[in-house]
C-alpha cells in the first residue's frame, strides 16, 4: 500500500467547510462530508488562542508538549469559545484524571498519545464517557454552563475521542485499537511513528516506509467508520492529505507559524535594506 506523499497531487475539491457558530459537533461535521484545519496551540496565550479560533476550522490545546499548565488551558479555552467551534486537548497522557477535567472545563475532543493497545484505547474511552458507555466522574463544571442543562445525556455523542496511533506497536495492533466502539478517530503523529519504525523524527516523513504506514492508517480508519487525523509539517502537507482522504489536519502548531513568518518578514527586509546592524 503505497501513500500519497505531500506535493505529488493538488486538489480544489477539498471541503474544508468551516464549522460554523452553531456547531461544536465536530463528529456531525464529520458525517456531514466536512473536513477541518486545525490549529495547534502550544504557547501559553489566550490572545494568540483567540487569533487561532478566528482563522482555523477547530483549534487544539497541547498540554503535552504545549508550554501552558491546565489553568491556562482554561483561560485560552474561553478565548476560543467566542467562536463556538469543536476545541480538542491533547492530554498529557492515557491518565483519567486529566482526561475528565480537560472534559468538566469544556473541551468537545480529546487528543491521547501513545494509544498502542486494545486495553489503553479502552481505558481511554471510558474516561470520556459517562456511565453505562463510560467510567467518566460526573462534575462538569464549566461544561455545564457552557454546553447546556441537558450537557449529561449530550456529552457522550458531543466529545470526539482520538486515539493517538504513532508507534510500530500501536501499528501492529491498529485492527484491535480501531474495533473500540467509543474511540471515534485515529490521530497520526508522523514524528512518533517515523521514530519508532526506525527513522529521524519528523513531520515532513521522506521514508517510504513512513509514508506506507500513514496511508494503510488512514484506509483502516475509514474502513472501519473513523475518523482520520494527522499533524501536517506544511501547508502543502495539509492540502495533500485532506485531499487524500483525512478527515482532519492540523498545520503544525502556533509557535511554528509564528518562528517562520518571523523568519520570511526578516528574511524579506534584509534582503530589501542595504545595511543593516547584525
Amino acid at each position: 500500500m503505497t501513500a500519497q506523499r505531500p506535493g505529488e497531487r493538488t486538489s480544489r475539491d477539498i471541503r474544508t467547510v468551516a464549522v460554523t457558530a452553531s456547531s461544536r459537533d465536530l463528529k456531525a461535521h464529520f458525517a456531514r462530508g466536512g473536513k477541518a484545519i486545525n490549529g495547534w496551540c502550544s504557547i501559553p496565550s489566550a490572545v494568540t488562542a483567540e487569533i487561532m479560533a478566528q482563522l482555523f476550522d477547530t483549534v487544539s490545546i497541547d498540554l503535552q508538549h504545549g508550554l501552558m499548565d491546565y489553568q491556562t488551558a482554561l483561560s485560552m479555552l474561553q478565548a476560543i469559545d467566542r467562536r463556538a467551534i469543536p476545541t480538542l486537548c491533547r492530554v498529557p497522557w492515557n491518565e483519567p484524571g486529566i482526561i475528565m477535567k480537560a472534559l468538566d472545563a469544556g473541551f468537545t475532543g480529546i487528543i491521547c498519545p501513545m494509544v498502542n493497545t486494545r486495553e489503553e484505547a479502552e481505558r481511554f474511552a471510558a474516561s470520556c464517557r459517562y456511565a453505562p458507555r463510560g467510567t467518566r466522574s460526573f462534575g462538569p463544571t464549566r461544561a455545564l454552563a457552557v454546553h447546556g442543562p441537558d450537557y449529561v445525556t449530550t456529552a457522550d455523542d458531543l466529545v470526539t475521542t482520538f486515539a493517538m496511533v504513532e508507534t510500530a506497536a500501536a501499528l501492529a495492533n491498529l485492527d484491535e485499537i480501531l474495533s473500540v466502539d467509543e474511540v471515534d478517530g485515529i490521530y497520526i503523529g508522523p514524528a512518533d511513528l517515523s521514530l519508532s519504525l526506525g527513522y529521524p523524527p519528523s513531520l515532513l516523513p521522506t521514508d517510504s516506509a513512513v509514508w506506507d504506514a500513514i496511508a494503510e492508517i488512514r484506509v483502516k480508519a475509514k474502513a472501519a467508520g473513523k475518523a482520520a487525523a494527522i499533524h501536517c509539517g506544511s501547508p502543502g502537507m495539509v492540502r495533500d492529505m485532506l485531499a487524500a482522504g483525512f478527515d482532519l489536519a492540523t498545520l503544525v502548531t502556533d509557535a511554528r507559524l509564528f518562528a517562520n513568518a518571523l523568519a520570511a518578514g526578516l528574511n524579506e527586509a534584509r534582503a530589501a535594506a542595504p545595511t543593516t546592524n547584525r
